[in-house]
């Protein structure tokens, strides 16, 4: 076991999957010299040269549109999108061209390209440093969507995210980079596959089910509920496309109440859609309907008020109180 932080996890996880196959390349903006913004890849051009770590041009499009271009060459592209916010100008590229073109050539054409985003609020940075875009991609058919919470998780989800055939888009907690855990860097028995989901902290009164950033948070919100009596069960989604059903609905028609928490905005968010889902399968097992926490229906506010914006503890066990009152 290794005491590493999640940025760390990330570094050694792409510096694993790099020294394993040299057609996996770096790509994006000030990922090379400076080691990214958040130092995620300090180092990795220092040791597998420039023509493997590739600073960018600041053209998001020109990068994903690179990427599907190596990709179609045989290499596995690692793309870091700065921040979240700066995704947009490369939609075109990943909705019309990533995630379309393995479908359009009847799965002959394989599109192995990783696509980091930092997402989410927390560190007090300004307007387009601080969105949670994962309904625009998990909308999307042709890609896959995940996000880790903790060390453990990034190092061997980012592996597993390069691995695969499949088009990934790559959620890293930008507030949680600093926070450490153990990692097991020596055996890869331990991994879970990228698609499923995990329960973190087992429960058997409601059902909260996050991803992400909000994973800590809940898991303190759980803490707090029990010294008041309540078992709280709490859900690591990971996978957000697709969606480890099986393990949502098992947990959900355990416990009978569900509480979804995420930061994006709760209006026609990740969480609707997972109400819809439990709604469809369990309606005869819920003792109260699903409640969603989230952030509000207005656009990133100034960083002063992003504590008042982003879901907290006393969020969480509010909703947690509002599904016991039914």
């Amino acid at each position: 076991m290794t005491v590493m932080s999640l940025s760390k996890a990330l570094n050694e996880g792409m510096r694993k999957a790099m020294e394993d196959d040299p057609k996996v390349l770096i790509m994006g903006e000030d990922v090379g010299k400076l080691g990214g913004v958040f130092r995620v890849t300090d180092g990795l051009q220092k040791d597998f040269g420039e023509d493997r770590v590739i600073d960018t041009p600041l053209a998001e499009s020109g990068i994903i549109g690179t990427a599907i271009g190596l990709a179609l060459r045989g290499y596995r592209p690692v793309c870091e999108i700065q921040f979240d916010g700066f995704v947009f100008p490369a939609a075109d590229q990943i909705i019309t061209q990533l995630a379309k073109m393995p479908m359009r050539s009847l799965g002959a054409i394989k599109l192995p390209v990783v696509v980091r985003i930092p997402c989410g609020g927390g560190i007090g940075a300004v307007e387009h440093h601080s969105e949670s875009p994962e309904a625009y991609f998990t909308h999307t058919a042709g890609l896959r969507v995940v996000a880790c919470s903790n060390p453990a998780d990034a190092y061997s989800m980012i592996q597993q995210a390069i691995r695969s055939d499949d088009p990934v888009i790559f959620f890293e907690p930008k507030r949680r980079y600093w926070e450490k855990a153990d990692v097991d860097t020596a055996d890869t028995g331990w991994w879970t596959p990228m698609d499923k989901g995990l329960v973190v902290r087992p429960g058997t009164d409601v059902t909260l089910l996050t991803h992400g950033p909000m994973v800590k948070t809940c898991l303190e919100a759980a803490q707090a509920a029990e010294e008041e009596g309540r078992s709280l069960e709490v859900v690591d989604l990971r996978s957000l496309n697709p969606l480890d059903q099986p393990l949502v609905m098992e947990s959900v028609r355990k416990t009978g109440r569900a509480v979804v928490v995420h930061e994006a905005p709760v209006n026609q968010g990740l969480g609707a859609e997972l109400a819809a889902r439990i709604t469809e399968q369990c309606f005869y097992h819920l003792e109260s309907p699903v409640l969603r926490v989230g952030g509000f229906s207005t656009p990133y506010p100034p960083s002063k008020l992003e504590e008042h914006y982003l879901p907290d503890l006393d969020r969480v066990l509010d909703a947690v109180d509002r599904a016991f009152a039914y």
